[in-house]
């Protein structure tokens, strides 16, 4: 079974059915580190890969770096709805770069980092902070760029920055 059909199912488990709510899944902090580890080891592996070609179709990457100071100043919301419009790029980056990837080794580490950006997108779309019904409305900074090995970058620095510091502030919240 998938390993993002994991995060999710486990995830779904643990909501509470007046308000969607990661409760144990964010209290427990090997699932992230967990996550962590696995972009490190797709990233390492599609390195590894055989010389893979530039893509011909330049892939649009979100710029995920940030500074703590700034992050902390955003509420859980405004950081959840970041993290969405980043791997909504990102998913669609990995879902257009399979298409011009015709290496096998190449097209497995993209369908498997497409998988893991898939399944966090539709965890953190499960809840909400703010009432009624919300629009994904991206202005994400965004760069382009050929080399299939940056998707990769950039979904491990999604994920160890602001995924597992969103992780570790819910942690706080809903953790005692």
């Amino acid at each position: 079974s998938p390993p993002g059909l994991l995060l999710l199912t486990s995830f779904l488990l643990h909501v509470k059915e007046d308000h969607a709510s990661p409760t144990r899944l964010v209290c427990d902090n090997r699932l992230i580190q967990k996550y962590i580890v696995e972009a490190k080891d797709m990233e390492k592996r599609v390195g590894q890969c055989q010389a893979l070609p530039a893509l011909s179709c330049p892939a649009v990457l979100p710029l995920v770096d940030f500074t703590f100071q700034q992050w902390k100043s955003k509420s859980n919301e405004t950081k959840r709805r970041e993290i969405l419009c980043d791997l909504a790029l990102l998913v669609g980056a990995a879902a257009g770069a399979q298409g011009q990837v015709s290496d096998e080794c190449g097209a497995r580490q993209l369908s498997q980092l497409y998988r893991h950006a898939n399944s966090f997108f539709l965890l953190l779309q499960t809840f909400s902070w703010e009432a009624g019904h919300w629009e994904l409305s991206c202005s994400p900074h965004s760069t382009e760029q050929t080399h299939i090995s940056s998707i990769f970058l950039t979904y491990r620095q999604l994920v160890q920055g602001k995924l597992r510091f969103f992780f570790y502030d819910l942690a706080k919240a809903l953790c005692k």
